[in-house]
């Protein structure tokens, strides 16, 4: 990481100076709808979300934040276009940081109001600028959409706040275009030592977003780079968080939780080795708080050998199965057991790792 990045505080959670990684995510519900927002942002929580931000399209989403701050315990971020008097509504009703494209807020005078009141409040503010809204003078003078002219948009975004006295600051460049945006990221961190929100933006769906944001997110936070991310689906908010953990603890950015392998499907399969990975991968996320490596495994010929290093582990067979740890097998049980009883040895794991 580049420890040498300033620290900002957004909230109770701290980025920047070699501080750890977190993982945003964002709520896509209407914000005004304060029960339902609430309700996501505690999934989300539990299935290890940091920082939340959420959609500010109207005065009554910034009201909402007062209520919904109140039932939450992430710091919550106020995204922002247009309408600056929505940014400052946010951080009146208990926004911990603010997200805002200086170019689409409008006049100076505007600008000043917004970074006043996050001045006055200690507020940190996120300046992003996307590759589909870079503006018309660099789009030319770079001769397209380039990584060099979406640094040199938010830098001048960035000095513009900083000359008006107000450097608590985060900085997002992101793009759909993975390598540009991976370059965009090189040259940013040559040049500022503001932290740096990372993410891929409009990826795709779950399949193509998740190897987009892979490849990118791999390659920007292997070189060092990156305070915060997010991984940006189009599916439930919950499956960016699963992502992005995953790629943290793949890059060893992240330690402990579960660890999930699984073996193919292949002709020795009698179960429905794909459902049953699945099912394991979702009852996992009650037990991240453990560090543990669990397979699934296809073939009780071969399972429990080739996962021997696995602290727990299912392979299947016809029509039943076989529960092991560390290559030795702890019970056979019917397929239709097997999940129950995994975690039947989790929770006795559980139980007997708290105890210590």
């Amino acid at each position: 990481m580049r420890e040498h990045t300033r620290v900002v505080h957004i909230g109770d959670r701290v980025i920047g100076g070699g501080n750890p990684i977190l993982i945003q995510s964002m709520t896509n519900t209407k914000t005004q709808d304060v029960a339902a927002t609430v309700a996501q942002i505690k999934e989300l929580q539990l299935a290890g979300c940091e920082l939340i931000r959420l959609a500010v399209p109207d005065m009554d989403a910034a009201k909402a934040f007062s209520e919904i701050k109140k039932q939450v315990e992430i710091p919550m971020i106020a995204d922002i276009h247009f309408d600056y008097r929505l940014a400052i509504a946010a951080m009146e009703h208990g926004a911990d940081k603010i997200r805002i494209n200086p170019g689409n807020i409008g006049s100076k005078e505007r600008i000043l109001a917004v970074v006043k009141e996050a001045k006055d409040r200690n507020i940190p503010i996120r300046v992003g600028v996307n590759s589909g809204s870079l503006e018309k003078n660099l789009v030319e003078k770079y001769h397209g959409v380039t990584a060099e002219g979406l640094v040199e948009s938010a830098l001048q975004k960035v000095a513009l706040i900083e000359d008006m006295g107000y450097d608590n600051l985060v900085i997002s460049i992101k793009s759909s275009d993975v390598m540009m945006c991976y370059k965009a990221h090189q040259l940013i961190a040559n040049q500022t030592d503001h932290p740096l929100h990372v993410g891929i933006t409009e990826a795709g769906t779950i399949i193509s977003g998740n190897i987009k944001s892979a490849i990118g997110l791999g390659l920007i936070l292997n070189d060092g780079i990156g305070d915060t991310i997010r991984v940006s689906l189009t599916g439930a908010p919950v499956e960016e968080i699963k992502s992005a953990k995953l790629i943290l603890k793949t890059l060893g950015l992240r330690r402990g939780g579960v660890t999930l392998v699984s073996c193919p499907t292949c002709g020795r399969t009698r179960i429905d080795l794909i459902g049953l990975a699945n099912k394991v991968e979702t009852l996992l996320t009650k037990y991240d708080d453990l560090d543990l490596k669990v397979a699934v495994m296809g073939c009780v010929v071969n399972g429990p050998g080739e996962a021997k290093e696995a602290d727990f582990g299912v392979a299947g067979g016809v029509g039943q199965g076989l529960i092991f740890s560390h290559g030795e097998i702890l019970k056979r049980l019917p397929e239709d057991q097997l999940l129950s009883g995994l975690e039947e040895e989790l929770v006795r794991y559980k139980e007997e790792h708290t105890e210590k």
